[in-house]
């Protein structure tokens, strides 16, 4: 999708250190981080949100937990815990249209969330 910022990074247009990649998918710091470790995990085919991912799509699903768990070890928040979030929808509180995983950690979550 032409005006999607996250095609753009995936796509390399838009300058981003990527934290993990494979085949399916690329991890980054987020640019609005809400905890001390804050990355998202984004699909490298646009998809729009959870609702439209389709069976071709489930090895980018296996790949987001692979790459959760590599991270979190890597960024040094596995012990203590953390927290993954997928917004779909306005309500939901999703502000890009390209499904997204935010892996949050270093700091106590509350909840209810928001």
């Amino acid at each position: 999708m032409a005006d999607c910022i996250f095609c753009k990074i995936v796509q390399k247009q838009i300058p981003t250190e990527f934290l993990y990649e494979d085949d399916n998918l690329v991890a980054f710091r987020d640019i609005n981080p809400q905890a001390p470790v804050h990355f998202l995990i984004v699909p490298k085919k646009h998809i729009a949100n959870l609702l439209e991912l389709k069976g071709e799509d489930f090895p980018f699903l296996s790949g987001v937990l692979k790459a959760i768990g590599e991270l979190t070890h890597k960024l040094g928040i596995h012990e203590a815990g953390f927290r993954v979030v997928v917004n779909t929808g306005d309500n939901g509180g999703q502000t890009v249209p390209h499904l997204h995983f935010h892996v949050l950690g270093g700091r106590f979550m509350g909840w209810p969330p928001g």
